[in-house]
């Protein structure tokens, strides 16, 4: 994995991204918490200069975080896919982490039966069967997820657009394995936020504080892309990673 380390003081912090940007695009509106915290920023296969693949892959990810996690104590946030990626990486390696923070991680697997997001999984993979070009699909796909389309470039770059290709020939999140009660065993804090933008991320959410249990958080106004809230989010993380001080 990649690695852009911001500040150089203070609790280590490991970022991981989702889908569409990588983790500085990420995460650029938590970069002022590294006047008081070590934050890693990791890009996972496929994204930044991490190795290329022909598709993302949740365990292999995982696999590549927890040994990034075992080099030292860290409180671990996912955004998206990079949450789906935190939840079985923690649960891997549970004694080097001090704290779980997940937005929004696409883990419809835990929810499969509810008829909404059964017809988002339908959404998603009719439109992979009729292959679109890499461009269209990551437009399509930023607005099935509530994320903003228009903060794509056009003609999109050619970072995005492998972005776009490992999406569409990986392994899709709904066919994780969450590991719920390794999770629970862990005595560390846990910390669950939506964007109250879609019902059914917020049940995912809503499954996950009950089955962890975690604190539940929701922060309105930027969709899927809850970090780039910046104050109000970052002000919640500076108190839960201050409240797990060992």
């Amino acid at each position: 994995m990649e690695r852009i380390e911001w500040g150089r003081h203070g609790p280590r912090v490991v970022l991981v991204h989702g889908d569409v940007f990588d983790s500085p695009a990420t995460f650029a509106a938590m970069e002022l918490l590294a006047v008081s915290h070590r934050l890693v920023l990791v890009n996972r296969r496929g994204f930044g200069a991490s190795p290329a693949v022909e598709g993302e892959d949740f365990d292999v990810d995982a696999g590549d975080l927890a040994e990034v996690l075992v080099e030292e104590p860290s409180h671990l946030v996912g955004h998206s896919y990079g949450g789906i990626v935190s939840l079985i990486a923690a649960a891997q390696v549970p004694g080097s982490v001090q704290s779980l923070t997940v937005f929004e991680p696409p883990a419809f697997g835990l929810v499969a039966d509810d008829p909404e997001v059964r017809c988002f999984i339908g959404a998603m993979e009719a439109m992979l069967t009729a292959d679109p070009p890499p461009d269209e699909f990551l437009r399509r796909f930023a607005a099935l997820v509530g994320a903003d389309p228009s903060r794509l470039p056009t003609p999109l770059p050619e970072s995005l657009l492998r972005a776009a290709r490992v999406q569409m020939h990986g392994r899709w999140p709904w066919d994780a394995v969450i590991p719920l009660e390794a999770l629970a065993a862990a005595a560390w804090p846990k910390l669950v936020v939506s964007g109250g933008h879609s019902r059914i991320f917020d049940l995912v959410c809503d499954v996950l504080q009950r089955w962890l249990p975690a604190r539940r958080e929701v922060f309105r106004g930027a969709g899927h892309s809850i970090p780039r809230l910046g104050g109000p989010v970052n002000e919640c993380l500076a108190r839960l990673w201050a409240s797990s001080v060992n």
